[in-house]
Order: C-alpha cells, then sequence, then structure tokens
C-alpha cells in the first residue's frame, strides 16, 4: 500500500472520506485535502488508470484489513492427508481395522494415502500383492473414490483415496 507522499503519480482519482467521488485531480491536490482533513491519502486500486485514491485513517484501514484476513482464514479448510502403511501379508483383521482408520479419516474430510511398503526378498512378489491396494479401494467403495491409483515409486506402492461427493 502506498500512502502519502510515497503517490507520485501526476494525476489521481480521488474518493473523499465518506465515499463520494472528488473527480481527477492532481496528486499534490489529494494530498493537501487530506492532510487538511488531518487523514491520509491511500491508494486503494493502483492499477486503474487513473489510480484511485482514498482519504482515509490509514491505521484504522489496516485493522480493518487484518481483521478481514483473519476472518477468511478462520472460514478457509485445509485438507490433510493422512497415511495408511500396510505390507503386502497383511491379514485380513489387520486390513479391516485400517479401513476403519481410513473410514474415519474420510469422514472428518481428510484424503488418505495408502502405502504399501515392500521388504527384502517381498520385492521379488509385486505383482501377486497388488490386489491388496485393489482390494482397500472396493471396501471403501462406498465412502471414497480413488483419486491417484496405485503407482509404484521405489519399495513402495501408494494411492490416495478422497472423500466420494453425493
Amino acid at each position: 500500500m502506498m500512502i502519502n507522499e510515497q503517490i507520485r503519480d501526476k494525476e489521481v482519482r480521488l474518493i473523499g472520506p465518506d465515499g463520494e467521488q472528488l473527480g481527477i485531480m492532481s496528486a499534490r491536490e489529494a494530498q493537501q485535502m487530506a492532510y487538511d482533513a488531518d487523514l491520509d491519502l491511500v491508494k486503494v486500486a493502483p492499477n486503474a488508470k487513473p489510480p484511485v485514491c482514498k482519504i482515509i485513517d490509514y491505521g484504522k484501514y489496516r485493522y480493518e484489513m487484518v481483521r478481514k484476513e483473519k476472518e477468511a482464514k478462520k472460514k478457509q479448510k485445509t485438507i490433510e492427508v493422512k497415511e495408511i502403511r500396510m505390507s503386502p501379508n497383511i491379514d485380513t483383521n489387520d486390513l479391516n481395522t485400517k479401513m476403519n482408520a481410513a473410514r474415519k479419516f474420510l469422514a472428518k474430510g481428510n484424503k488418505v494415502k495408502v502405502t504399501l511398503r515392500f521388504r527384502g526378498r517381498e520385492m521379488a512378489h509385486i505383482q501377486q500383492t497388488k490386489h491388496v491396494l485393489d482390494d482397500f479401494a472396493e471396501a471403501l467403495s462406498d465412502v471414497a473414490v480413488v483419486e491417484k491409483p496405485g503407482k509404484q515409486e521405489g519399495r513402495t506402492i501408494s494411492m490416495v483415496l478422497s472423500e466420494k461427493k453425493s
């Protein structure tokens, strides 16, 4: 934000302290009017032709802007990616436990990254164990949709599930 002496434009469109249009004038005249009113001249639209300046109390204006930003930040929702790790020879009950955890994460609006980790000799049998991820996605198909299908990265295969939109 440019205020008072920082405004170097020849002509500016001036808006008064009450919001009324005062017209196009030189920056010096606008500066003098702001000084006479004991307020600040603030450039509110620098890209306009000519730039738009307003006579306001800059401290109060900045306070309002910060308050609006905080309010907007409160209302926005952050989506986290929760990770569930499994091994290729996972038992049925363990798989069900992981699925229940994934359901909870999805119900809260988070995305779930399901990772299948291979250790040692398990690397030789990657093709036979890809069905574990498919079974996981199939079991959660009522609440989740596969956002990124299973992809191998080194010793892991991972896929991302997100909440199904109704």
